[in-house]
């Protein structure tokens, strides 16, 4: 009656690396991210290296950290990595407050974001025909 257990190890084909931490709200982190989807890590990050945003540097961290995951842990070739997905969601909102005019108060939020980098090798295709 003991079920026999399969080994269904499939090689994974994708890299992750999460940031927790980023002091920015997900409406300015979205457009920096959908950027870079689609991209070769290289030029995703030499994209960032450029860019005006405060924020892009956190973003070019956790691309290199995903990049490191996938060399290390995966011995993938990072030369034909390309940026999978890259989305945001939201954290911690610290509320402070700015006092005003006859002992009002009015609110400041600070919001917190997490960023998670998917990271995913490219097979290069053989041709088989005459065409190219």
């Amino acid at each position: 009656m003991n079920k026999v257990k399969k080994k269904n190890r499939k090689k994974v084909d994708t890299v992750k690396a999460v940031n927790n931490s980023i002091r920015t709200s997900v409406r300015k982190l979205n457009p920096i991210l959908k950027s870079i989807v689609g991209k070769k890590v290289d030029v995703a990050i030499r994209d960032l290296q450029f860019s005006t945003k405060r924020i892009s540097s956190d973003v070019r961290k956790t691309i290199n950290s995903a990049v490191a995951n996938a060399e290390n842990n995966f011995q993938y070739d990072i030369d034909s990595l390309i940026v999978k997905e890259a989305y945001c969601g939201k954290k911690i909102v610290m509320k402070r407050f700015r006092p005003r005019a006859k002992g009002r108060a009015a609110p400041i939020l600070k919001p917190w974001s997490s960023v998670t980098i998917i990271l995913s090798e490219v097979k290069k295709l053989e041709s088989h025909g005459s065409k190219s």
